[in-house]
């Protein structure tokens, strides 16, 4: 009950949002909407929490996040996930934290991984750094310096980026 009720929350918010950004907000709450299964709350671009002490993460692969990343972000990876790292560098559980990857998709993920581990603050960043990217968010490269270049994951899930320089 409780995933269909989030289900149906996502349908209206992406007909929401179908008006704000066309089709390719639809295309990522549709997307979201079947891959996802709401066990992490989101968050969205346009009322971010102003808590200096959020830790992005950033669960994409390495070759995505030398490319393009949330300013400050620490990268923790999707297949090769490193719980160390994340235990070493956030030794206090009840840090927030918001995890993010091209969509949403993979942060998910690793989003119930962090809360298996017992951190008790996670959001997901909804669309990730597409829709971060796409409402006009600043993304950073390997050396920290403000980039247009996004790693776009692929040319399937590239059509959801509409901003920025598209890098596969």
């Amino acid at each position: 009950m409780k995933i269909l009720n989030y289900k149906l929350l996502l349908c209206v918010f992406g007909l929401l949002s179908f008006s704000q950004k066309g089709t390719g907000q639809d295309k990522i709450s549709k997307a979201l909407s079947s891959w996802n299964q709401g066990t992490i709350p989101y968050v969205y671009f346009d009322n971010l929490p102003t808590n200096d002490s959020i830790a992005f993460l950033d669960t994409r692969e390495k070759e995505e996040f030398e490319v393009s990343h949330l300013r400050n972000a620490i990268w923790v990876g999707y297949k090769k996930f490193d719980e160390q790292l994340v235990l070493e560098t956030l030794p206090d559980k009840t840090q927030p934290i918001i995890v993010y990857c091209s969509i949403g998709v993979r942060s998910e993920d690793i989003g119930e991984k962090l809360k298996d581990l017992g951190y008790t603050k996670i959001l997901n960043l909804y669309g990730g750094i597409f829709d971060w990217k796409n409402k006009g968010g600043q993304v950073f490269n390997d050396k920290e310096i403000q980039t247009d270049s996004v790693h776009a994951f692929s040319k399937h899930w590239g059509k959801l980026l509409h901003e920025g320089i598209k890098v596969y």
